[in-house]
């Protein structure tokens, strides 16, 4: 009884600044009846983005993506509303996204090339996409007088030892920086795995497990934070509410160890099998860091979440977190880390039962993989 009114509690606390979508007002200012394009839009989090806009009645959301096939897929998923518009398309090819631009009021940019180890041979392919693609988004953007401009970025930006975090650094700072003296707004959102997404190692290990062969993991000490679907998305929106341009903004959320994913996947399968350490892969870090202590005395936490202003001009106006919130204080706040937010097994466990992700269709998601396919 004892544990369960632990992870009660840390489940409420979890989503008190993560508050449920309930069809509020508080977003439809942002979306209804203003015409959106979600580049990388085929995607988990594009997906995800659609199924919530859609309800503010948008005059139109458009999807720009290279891949027809998900194209094509996602238009089956959401019956062919006629809201969704479909538009092929490369970010690589500042054209391409100058003419999707036009006549947009929010640009969400969640396209990117994200396999650490894969572009660690493939430095050129991330440049071309991670760093040209956003610059010309930026660009695009501006040509077009298109009102705010979102980032999708990664915890992997911040304190970056990869080429993708590499590259996402500067996708960054090309947001936060561009947004003076432009006309549009641009913001940057950064936060960890977001659990249900492709890619999510969760049926690697599944699969292992019930095969009863052996489990791959780079480090026993290994640490990630962790963010659910839905929080992403309320992240997102919280961010289009609140920032003005120019910052970065960050989600209160916890972390866990590898490990005791692996211990919980043994638990719910009720299997147990080896785990083998096979160490850290290229680009790899033991733990994250979503803000560094560099960071920390331009940051403000404010209503779930950590604001980062930017490093080349500081709102002279109020603003809701700069009113609300409290500046951070680097002799008791050094950084953010996935090492420092580590919540039990006992809580873990709880919180994936609670948000269904350790259900039948999570657990059975994909067959044949490969440790190579995923990224933690």
């Amino acid at each position: 009884m004892k544990l369960y009114k632990s992870s009660i509690l840390f489940i409420s606390l979890t989503f008190k600044a993560f508050c449920f979508f309930n069809g509020s007002k508080d977003y439809r200012d942002l979306f209804e009846n203003k015409k959106i394009l979600i580049t990388g839009g085929t995607g988990f989090i594009g997906k995800a983005l659609i199924s919530e806009i859609i309800k503010y009645n948008p005059d139109k959301i458009v999807i720009f993506s290279r891949d027809e096939v998900k194209h094509a897929k996602l238009l089956e998923d959401f019956n062919n509303n006629e809201k969704i518009v479909s538009i092929l398309g490369d970010i690589r090819n500042y054209e391409s996204i100058w003419l999707a631009s036009k006549n947009i009021d929010l640009v969400i940019h969640a396209a990117a090339l994200k396999r650490i180890d894969i572009l660690e041979y493939n430095i050129f392919e991330s440049i071309y996409t991670n760093l040209i693609g956003t610059m010309n988004i930026a660009k695009a953007c501006i040509d077009n007088k298109v009102k705010t401009a979102l980032l999708i970025s990664t915890d992997k930006a911040c304190s970056p030892v990869n080429t993708y975090g590499a590259c996402k650094f500067i996708s960054e700072k090309i947001f936060t920086n561009t947004s003076f003296p432009n006309e549009t707004r641009f913001l940057v959102v950064r936060y960890g795995n977001v659990l249900q997404s492709t890619g999510s190692v969760i049926p690697f290990f599944c699969e292992k497990i019930k095969n009863k062969q052996a489990v791959l993991l780079t480090s026993c000490e290994m640490t990630r934070f962790f963010i659910t679907k839905k929080q992403a998305v309320e992240h997102i929106f919280k961010t289009l509410k609140y920032g003005c341009g120019g910052e970065i903004f960050v989600p209160q959320i916890p972390s866990f160890k590898i490990i005791d994913l692996i211990y919980v996947l043994q638990k719910k399968l009720g299997q147990e099998t080896e785990i083998q350490i096979i160490g850290i892969r290229p680009g790899e870090k033991i733990h994250e860091v979503m803000i560094n202590n560099l960071e920390v005395p331009r940051t403000y936490k404010f209503n779930g979440m950590y604001v980062i202003l930017s490093t080349i001009k500081q709102h002279l106006e109020e603003t809701a977190y700069t009113k609300y919130g409290q500046l951070l204080n680097i002799t008791n706040f050094n950084k953010y880390s996935s090492r420092d937010s580590i919540i039990s097994f006992e809580d873990f466990y709880f919180f994936l039962e609670k948000n269904n992700i350790l259900s039948e269709k999570m657990l059975n998601k994909k067959k044949n993989l490969r440790m190579s396919d995923f990224l933690i």
